[in-house]
């Protein structure tokens, strides 16, 4: 099974300390093997979730792993690089996660690594045919909110709610405390020690089975 060694979380753990371009250059070999490391899995973990989710079927890690340099032209924060490695799983790769839920992948020192997935502030139109849906089918939607092995990996959705009810929507719809959220996540963060574990991808193709049917719920439009 593919699985991330100590050498990757030291790297990404330096670059916090030392987030400049001259150190970067002079330790871009070890930025190549990380990232070569983490494609390696996140193209594993593609493979196999192929096997219950066949729309991904053909999809390849380069399109989904984020870049490393942060986006710095309109941020007041100019830190260079990011410091941890990311990936979201989605139909056409990571330029969709503004169309449709998928499963992400982050691997950050500290205990801050996390498998997530769901539908993170979708644009207006997705998130009227999600609230929709809901008002429509809640039933089948909390059905999945209250699988057993779902909330075993994630517990509960989370995502910033609205102060009142949506627009179209009665504030005594029985599902308003869904209809109010923009966001739908489901999200577990995972250890240092655990990332670095023998267990990890296991772990990683199970979340993602717990998470297919929200995904398929959300995008159901």
């Amino acid at each position: 099974m593919p699985q991330f060694s100590q050498s990757t979380l030291d790297f990404l753990s330096d670059l916090n300390y030392n987030n400049e371009r001259d150190w970067f250059r002079n330790n871009r070999k070890r930025y190549d093997a990380a990232r070569t490391e983490f494609e390696f899995f996140i193209q594993a973990v593609i493979d196999r979730i192929v096997e219950f989710d066949t729309i991904l079927k053909g999809l390849e890690a380069k399109s989904c792993v984020y870049r490393i340099n942060r986006d710095i032209r309109f941020s007041p924060d100019k830190t260079i690089y990011k410091t941890h490695l990311g990936a979201f799983i989605v139909r056409g790769g990571r330029k969709n996660g503004d169309r449709f839920a998928g499963y992400y992948i982050h691997v950050e020192p500290g205990n801050n690594s996390m498998i997530a997935g769901g539908a993170y502030m979708p644009p207006m139109p997705w998130l009227t045919a999600i609230r929709n849906n809901i008002d429509e089918k809640g039933e089948a939607f909390l059905k999945i909110l209250g699988n057993k092995e779902f909330r075993a990996v994630f517990g509960e959705i989370e995502g910033e709610k609205l102060k009142g009810a949506p627009k179209g929507f009665s504030k005594e719809n029985k599902y308003i405390d869904l209809l109010r959220m923009k966001s739908y996540l489901a999200s577990i963060i995972i250890s240092d020690k655990d990332v670095s574990g023998p267990d990890f991808f296991d772990f990683t193709i199970r979340a993602c089975k717990a998470m297919k049917p929200l995904n398929d719920f959300l995008n159901d439009y």
